[in-house]
């Protein structure tokens, strides 16, 4: 019997589906055992790799989405164009895995709606999670025309494409907002964090990394997509997008350096401690060799070398983050967290499920479009711009 292409078994589906049974049964446990019995978390400590990994890094990660839209809405740069739905989509999958990480994490997770009428406009959390939602509804409609493309609706599309650039101003204000305040949510705690990491800028410090991350994640994502659809890559957007990367890699480390200087904290940089090891070995993965590494045009002119180069940023921003939320932590409470099996499970099949939602979308949907395709969308919004003015002239 021979089986559709889709449902033949290769090796990394297996492994896929091995992750998501995985964490499926960990989900299980999880929901009807409750955090203590399948998490190492406790009262003094918890924020685990679900805070660390699956809500920072991944909304990090996905801040390419706002850089590339306002790259081509707002700055009118339009040869990005072939890069930006991709972009869109990861962000847009990113963001539905971090509110699905959140679900897991939280304590009483059915009372997540309470954030829709018990406001609180003091609290750094509330902000968070009304921005996150905001914005992976921004993302949503910024990601419709592929779909309104794919089930030919005409109507629909010329609207989306007539409220983009409101879209795209929104979208960047909440992203911002929230890219920061993740990391204003450490400013109430500053005896408990490790200098290290321990900042009054933390939140700035957070914007300028999530901007590396995302643009990194731009050309990594970019890199396996091509070898998975078997198409060519845009190496010469992706060169651009490397210059860039190298500017905010030489912001984030002279601000960091200068930061701990200015709090008299650098001394916790050579002092024999593992804090001290995990914090040189982030800053060196993930800013001084890619940043070393991009300055020659060999490097920023080769696919191999800006995979590379990206994978090493992304590594030392979940390194970054990973530190910021636990390692920091570790040191007021003299206690060592490891995650359980159940936890690392679960952050696996999350970032799984990412992986193969991208890619049945990417395979059924209008995902990757040159500049010659994208032409009707513009001339329906066009159109659609065209029949307002003449209503309004009529009226």
């Amino acid at each position: 019997m021979k089986f559709p292409r889709i449902l033949r078994l290769t090796f990394w589906k297996s492994v896929a589906s091995i992750f998501i049974a995985l964490g499926a049964i960990a989900a299980v446990q999880r929901y009807s055992m409750g955090l203590g019995a399948t998490t190492h978390l406790v009262d003094t400590f918890p924020w685990g790799i679900w805070i660390g990994f699956d809500i920072f890094v991944g909304v990090g990660l996905a801040a390419g989405g706002f850089a590339i839209a306002a790259t081509v809405y707002l700055f009118n740069i339009e040869r990005f164009k072939p890069i930006l739905r991709p972009t869109v989509l990861t962000a847009f999958l990113g963001y539905v895995l971090v509110i699905a990480g959140l679900m897991v994490d939280l304590g009483r997770p059915w009372t997540i709606w309470h954030a829709f009428i018990m406001w609180n406009p003091h609290s750094v959390m509330f902000e968070v999670a009304w921005c996150v939602i905001l914005y992976t509804a921004v993302l949503a409609l910024e990601f419709s025309p592929v779909v309104f493309e794919r089930f030919n609706l005409q109507r629909p599309l010329k609207i989306i494409h007539a409220i983009t650039i409101p879209l795209v101003v929104l979208g960047v204000l909440l992203s911002t907002l929230h890219q920061s305040s993740l990391g204003s949510l450490f400013l109430i705690i500053p005896g408990r964090m490790h200098p290290l990491w321990y900042s009054n800028i933390i939140p700035f410090l957070f914007f300028i990394s999530c901007v590396a991350a995302g643009l990194a994640m731009i050309i990594f994502e970019s890199f396996l997509s091509s070898r998975a659809f078997k198409r060519e890559i845009e190496l010469p957007l992706l060169t651009e997008l490397s210059r860039v990367l190298t500017v905010v890699l030489a912001l984030l480390f002279t601000v960091r350096i200068q930061d701990l200087m200015s709090r008299d904290a650098l001394q916790y940089v050579f002092q024999p401690t593992y804090q001290s090891a995990l914090f040189l070995g982030e800053i060196l993965i993930g800013v001084l060799i890619p940043f070393s590494l991009l300055l020659f045009k060999k490097t920023r002119s080769s696919q191999k070398g800006l995979f590379y180069t990206s994978a090493l940023i992304i590594l030392g921003f979940v390194a970054n983050r990973m530190n910021t939320a636990i390692t920091s932590m570790e040191h007021w409470p003299q206690r060592t967290y490891v995650p359980s099996w159940q936890e690392l499970f679960i952050t696996l099949a999350l970032g799984t499920v990412g992986f193969v939602a991208f890619y049945l979308i990417a395979k059924n949907f209008p995902v990757f479009v040159s500049h010659h395709e994208e032409a009707p969308a513009h001339s329906a919004e066009h159109e659609w711009i065209k029949e307002l003015e003449l209503v309004s002239k009529q009226n």
